[in-house]
């Protein structure tokens, strides 16, 4: 489904549109289209000559913010409550590292006439999304991946936004992973990539000291 968002760079304002498949973002501003994982790596999909006020480090969008909603749902006493996580994305210039110098996330949510929002001083969504569970009531919790019994990171790192790693398709492995040591062995087994906000058919929530997160 294909959603507007605001787009601010040095020049102004631009509302673009995308639309996110729960592993891919695919964003069109100006008429300019750009895909990536994350908003981080968001990339030009064709070789075109893009506009100056767009500005690229490794070929991806920077120096930037997006401002945007995601539809979540959450989970009340057997209940769904449906409602969108607003986003606030900025990335920032280009540093002589060859990285950006900053990449920030800010998360908000409404959910029966209450407004909750992360600090956005992270820099991690994990953290912001995190932060707002950890302000709703103990009988709600936000049912997507990053509640998920079988998601996890990986040691070696990973992005800011949407490297989480799917392990529905190694179920009873991976309730058996206590340790990182244990956590290697069924490291690359996984079935995909998938961001926080995902909500699949297979959701269980997630039992506190699970795999290699906790």
């Amino acid at each position: 489904m294909e959603s507007t968002f605001n787009y601010t760079d040095e020049s102004g304002r631009i509302i673009g549109t995308y639309t996110n498949d729960g592993s891919e973002i695919y964003v069109t501003l100006l008429e300019h289209k750009f895909k990536g994982s994350e908003f981080s790596d968001l990339e030009p999909i064709k070789d075109s000559i893009l506009p100056d006020r767009f500005t690229l480090q490794h070929n991806c969008l920077c120096n930037c913010e997006f401002i945007f909603t995601i539809p979540i749902r959450l989970s009340s006493k057997g209940q769904i409550l449906e409602t969108f996580l607003n986003v606030i994305a900025k990335l920032g210039k280009p540093d002589e590292r060859g990285g950006i110098d900053c990449e920030t996330y800010k998360l908000s949510l409404n959910y029966q006439n209450n407004f909750i929002q992360s600090s956005g001083i992270s820099g991690w969504f994990e953290d912001e999304l995190l932060e707002l569970q950890a302000q709703l009531p103990d009988d709600i919790f936000i049912k997507s991946c990053i509640n998920c019994q079988f998601s996890d990171y990986s040691p070696a790192g990973y992005g800011a936004f949407g490297s989480m790693m799917c392990f529905k398709n190694l179920k009873s492995e991976y309730q058996k992973v206590k340790s990182k040591q244990d956590f290697w062995s069924i490291h690359d087994k996984h079935s995909g990539f998938v961001q926080e906000t995902f909500l699949c058919e297979e959701f269980e929530r997630r039992l506190p000291g699970s795999g290699y997160r906790g």
